[in-house]
């Protein structure tokens, strides 16, 4: 088996960069040399605020976070300690890689004793000659981590292609030869330097680093290259948008040299494509030193573009209404206009031979561009479902016309390959998989989407009625994992060799290495992590030139997840189910009184005012799902990504005042509130206050990691009074939807080859379904149950989740059991109270809906139930009444065991 080599990081999650790999975006804001902010932040010790700035760089797509804390005025290794440790504890931003930047090496070696996993050291160099340089590689070798390199020698930094290169490959031998350092693990900086400066001899500063890159990915096998990107405009600070644009030129030609990363200001990137075409084309005469005149051309210009980077008093541009056919066309799909298609499809067809030209030609150049676009990062999702948008509605208007051809001529249209899609048995969620069906279409894959809830023998049946080239299965909740494990045996039990492609929000590459791929060997099983990388592992998968590397390169790396999480299990501490229970949190019940609800039993709610739901949406997830990374509502000023989430925000609230005022959508909700109280890790609910009879029992999970401090062991059971206390207590329930009536809208979308609208409408109805567990859940604690009918919270605190309480649900990490769903439907009966079903593996019905429970306690709060262990699956087995072998199917997810 050949090994696929890839530089191979981790912070809490693998991050694996090879030949495939997009660009990686560094994000340089947490380096008090390059942010001002940053540095004031860490003077003061606010240290809360600087872990804030580095989760707004992961939320905003950076995949390693660079630290530098090399200050005059700071004691920079006790800081790198304190903030990487603070860090640590942070798994919203751990799960990245760290890249640990500083000019002085004890700096450099307490963080790498501090990080998680494998992180990267920025630098070393030769310019303190070949024995300190050897000298420090072994340490950072010893440490585990990967290693910047920079272009620095004796004689100083490299300016000159010939002088980078000639360092790099110094710099390569002794690693490599001497060292024993690993290849794939070394990343060089060939020095990034101003250009238009003014200064002849630096006019081709940018292709030196172009070309040297281009030279050291020929000549130094698996190394990769990287560098600041923002030196590059440093002679225009001050005019934003032509740094902008110098940025993007330059990452257009470094990427495809060859560079693999990069120190980026997201502040400062900006659409290739979209530039200005006087700008770009200026900016690309300075970058490539294409005549000595560029530096004063572009400087002729460069007060012409201001603000927001647009050219001043620019109206709407319909210039490209004026362009050939062919290119209006182009234009149209990468811009997503569909107001002429119709029109201008008809032209292209009169001037082709026959109506499939149209689309082989024009319509697929296009797409192909978009494809382009959005693999290398330079368009983003919501684009390209605008995009498809219009190629639907040409290819529509074409189909009458190729159908009467077809019938003449015989003559079918070429695909990249044939793709069977389907949600599996169970799940009723489609939301990612229309996504993903969506891109692949703009990469002429011929997707045939069988919906949802579909078992694996009709999938099995249809890929073969059909054809296909490809399998993909897509799933959201937890049951599904188990379902996918199902057909992959299945798949192996039919012989039947076509490559599974596995996505969904609960899939992941580990259980994929670990509990599907073992199941199938007829082909290759690969997880898809996001709709832009499925083009790419479809067509690897497809491909007779590179499916046998690809392929080796996937089953190694799964291998080695499955050899890991052997070894992890071996090491992992827990406790027995004993010594957990004993290590529960003390809350001295004797100091608490719950507060009675002003009623028992169950209350329904029928066509809610929508109108009092908008107010409560959290965007954030509204844009996640998009694949437009940030928090709202700082993600509309992001400079990368800011102005296509003002439009995708701008499209959601139009849409979302259509939904109210039309009723395109309808919310039904129900709660209850019962007489509860513990009993060991179960919680008895009982039929009044007089707590004599027992309605239902729930039951729930404990903890069993080992802590390494003063934490407890949590169950939620902990909140609610033990039975034996004396105390009465209470618990609440609740079911909401705001899905009734979706299914026409969307068929009237789709009936339109209006993926955009269908999916935006989706979106928002599971945003609205959010909004309306946090509304009732609020009305609840003011009101209905009252135990803070004085509380005045913003929505702001509200998504932060400042209030008292906890609203869990089943399913999810507190009690990761779906089936302690089947005790919530029987206590609530939303079939009959809200319009709500649950399919066999406990998906709701309309999809756009939540559930759960409410606990009131001041200490109740959310935590993660993980690595349960045999002795308490046994014991917890027995309390719900269910055999071993089916209760550890339902909590395959959580088990820190093999089965």
């Amino acid at each position: 088996m050949s090994r696929e080599v890839a530089m191979r990081l981790s912070g809490l999650e693998p991050f694996n960069i090879n030949d495939q790999s997009l660009f990686v975006n560094v994000g340089e804001r947490t380096n008090v040399t390059g942010s001002a902010k940053f540095k004031k932040l860490i003077k003061e010790e606010d240290y809360e605020a600087a872990l804030e700035v580095a989760r707004q760089q992961v939320e905003a797509g950076a995949q390693i976070i660079d630290v530098n804390m090399d200050e005059g005025l700071i004691d920079a290794e006790a800081v790198m300690v304190t903030f990487l440790n603070l860090l640590a504890s942070e798994p919203d931003i751990s799960r990245v890689p760290i890249m640990i930047d500083s000019s002085k090496w004890e700096v450099i070696e307490a963080g790498l004793k501090c990080i998680q996993g494998k992180g990267i050291v920025n630098s070393i160099s030769l310019k303190e000659g070949e024995q300190q340089f050897i000298e420090h590689a072994k340490l950072v070798m010893r440490y585990g981590a990967a290693v910047i390199v920079m272009a620095f020698d004796e004689q100083g930094q490299a300016d000159t292609k010939a002088r980078k290169v000639e360092i790099c490959t110094r710099a390569y031998n002794i690693l490599t030869e001497q060292v024993g350092f690993a290849p794939e693990d070394i990343i060089f900086d060939p020095n990034i330097f101003a250009i238009a400066t003014g200064i002849d001899e630096h006019n081709n500063y940018a292709v030196d680093f172009i070309e040297a890159t281009r030279e050291i990915k020929r000549t130094l096998p698996h190394a990769k290259v990287s560098g600041g990107v923002s030196n590059v405009s440093f002679s225009f600070r001050g005019n934003n948008p032509v740094r902008e644009a110098i940025h993007s030129v330059f990452l257009y030609h470094a990427i495809n040299a060859g560079m693999d990363m990069g120190i980026v200001n997201a502040g400062q990137l900006a659409i290739y494509e979209d530039l200005p075409t006087d700008l770009r084309d200026k900016v690309e005469a300075v970058v490539l030193n294409t005549h000595p005149g560029a530096t004063e051309e572009l400087l002729a210009i460069a007060n012409d573009y201001v603000g927001d980077g647009k050219q001043a008093d620019r109206q709407e541009d319909l210039e490209w209404r004026s362009w050939e056919i062919n290119r209006r066309l182009a234009h149209a799909l990468v811009k997503g206009v569909a107001e002429f298609i119709e029109a201008d499809t008809e032209e292209a067809r009169q001037a082709a031979d026959k109506p499939l030209e149209v689309i082989e030609g024009p319509l697929m150049d296009g797409m192909n561009i978009v494809g382009d676009l959005f693999g290398s990062g330079k368009m983003f999702l919501p684009q390209v479902v605008k995009s498809a948008r219009v190629m639907k509605k040409a290819v529509a208007y074409l189909m009458p016309f190729i159908e009467e051809e077809k019938l003449n001529s015989g003559t079918v249209s070429e695909t990249q390959g044939r793709i069977i899609m389907a949600t599996v048995k169970g799940d009723v969620h489609d939301i990612g998989k229309n996504i993903v069906g969506v891109v692949l279409q703009c990469n002429n894959f011929e997707v045939i989407d069988l919906g949802v809830m579909v078992p694996a023998e009709q999938i099995l049946q249809q890929a073969k009625e059909h054809d296909c080239d490809l399998i993909g299965l897509s799933g959201l909740i937890t049951p599904s994992l188990d379902e996918m494990v199902h057909m992959a045996k299945e798949m192996q039990r039919q012989e039947i060799h076509l490559p599974l492609m596995i996505g969904g929000a609960t899939t992941s590459k580990v259980h994929t290495a670990l509990k599907i791929e073992p199941n199938f060997q007829l082909d290759q099983v690969v997880h898809v992590p996001d709709a832009s990388r499925a083009v790419g592992v479809a067509q690897n998968l497809l491909s007779a030139d590179n499916k046998s590397r690809f392929s080796d390169g996937i089953k190694e790396e799964y291998e080695r997840i499955r050899v890991e999480r052997a070894k992890h299990g071996k090491v992992h501490k827990t406790l027995d189910i004993k010594a957990a229970r004993a290590n529960k949190p003390q809350i001295d019940w004797s100091e608490h009184q719950p507060e009675r609800p002003r009623f028992l039993g169950v209350k329904s709610f029928d066509d809610y005012d929508l109108n009092r739901l908008v107010e409560r949406i959290d965007w954030t997830p509204f844009f996640s799902a998009w694949e437009l990374a940030g928090r709202y509502p700082r993600i509309l000023e992001d400079e990368v990504i800011g102005g296509e989430a003002k439009k995708l925000l701008a499209d959601g609230q139009a849409m979302l005042e259509q939904i109210i005022k039309e009723g395109w959508l309808e919310a039904r909700g129900v709660i209850g509130l019962f007489a509860a109280n513990s009993v060991g890790d179960d919680i008895e609910l009982y039929r009044d206050d007089d707590r004599a009879e027992v309605v239902k029992t729930l039951h729930h999970l404990r903890q069993q990691d080992k802590k390494n401090n003063t934490q407890p062991n949590y169950c939620l059971s902990d909140f609610v009074a033990p039975k034996d206390s004396g105390v009465a207590d209470y618990l609440g329930a609740f079911a909401v939807t705001t899905g009734h009536k979706i299914e026409a809208k969307v068929a009237e979308f789709e009936a339109d080859n209006d993926d955009y609208q269908a999916i935006m409408l989706k979106v928002l109805a599971d945003r609205l379904a959010e909004a309306f567990a946090e509304h009732m859940h609020e009305r609840v604690r003011k009101e209905f149950w009252a135990y803070q009918p004085d509380e005045s919270l913003d929505n702001d605190a509200l998504i932060r989740e400042k209030y008292r309480g906890i609203r869990p649900a089943p399913g999810y990490p507190a009690c990761p059991d779906h089936t302690e769903k089947q005790a919530l439907w029987e206590l609530l009966q939303p079939e009959q109270n809200a319009g709500m079903t649950i399919t066999e593996s406990f998906a709701m019905l309309p999809t756009a809906a939540v559930s759960g429970w409410y606990f009131a306690h001041p200490q109740a709060r959310y935590f993660s139930v993980r690595r349960v262990q045999k002795d308490q699956v046994e014991d917890y087995a027995e309390r719900k009444g269910m055999d071993l072998m089916t209760t550890e199917r339902w909590l395959a997810p959580v088990l820190g065991y093999d089965t």
